[in-house]
């Protein structure tokens, strides 16, 4: 297995693998309320076998080259993750997401690990183009997709419906070549 340091702050980012089930359904159990305010996540994942099946189904996607999925620890405590809900290598397109629970919220464990992801996504697989879909309610997750350097390109009016509502969903967007000059901008 391996761990990606995030920082100075002993956090790292490694695989979220079936194994873990009991581990990922605890911090889910700690972060409920908190994940749920905006996606599903915690809905899905209610007991360990729910728990196990949606690792399992990540499994399964990464195996296909479809998804990926990997959590954030912090102190050795499972506090987040960041995935690709969906990955195309034919087409060049993927969609990256994020959960976190509240004790971890507020330091950039997310925009930190998604840079990692989005890294990996352009550089090694030729990713062209990498989505976030983040509800209008959501500004922490609309103000990460503006720390990664991405354009907002429009809203899904009442395109997903959430515990009884339908809500609106801002799209953002990088594509590899405005990734790669805010890397070469940062660098120098």
């Amino acid at each position: 297995m391996f761990a990606i340091s995030l920082g100075d702050d002993g956090a790292e980012l490694r695989p979220l693998e079936p194994w873990r089930a009991e581990e990922f359904l605890a911090h889910m159990d700690r972060g409920r309320d908190f994940i749920g305010q905006h996606i599903a996540l915690p809905d899905f994942v209610a007991d360990l076998d729910s728990a196990r099946s949606f690792l399992r189904s990540y499994a399964e996607k990464a195996a296909s080259d479809t998804g990926r999925i990997y959590g954030i620890w912090t102190d050795g405590t499972l506090v987040g993750g960041v995935l690709f809900r969906t990955f195309d290598a034919t087409s060049g397109t993927a969609e990256a997401g994020c959960w976190l629970e509240p004790s971890a919220a507020g330091k950039g464990l997310i925009t930190r690990a998604c840079r990692v992801i989005i890294d990996w996504a352009v550089e090694e697989r030729g990713i062209h183009r990498v989505e976030w879909h983040a509800s209008v309610k959501n500004g922490a997750s609309i103000a990460v997709a503006r720390r990664l350097g991405m354009t907002r390109e429009g809203v899904l009016r009442e395109n997903y419906p959430h515990r009884g509502t339908r809500t609106d969903t801002e799209v953002w967007a990088v594509l590899a070549p405005e990734w790669r000059a805010a890397k070469a901008g940062a660098a120098s």
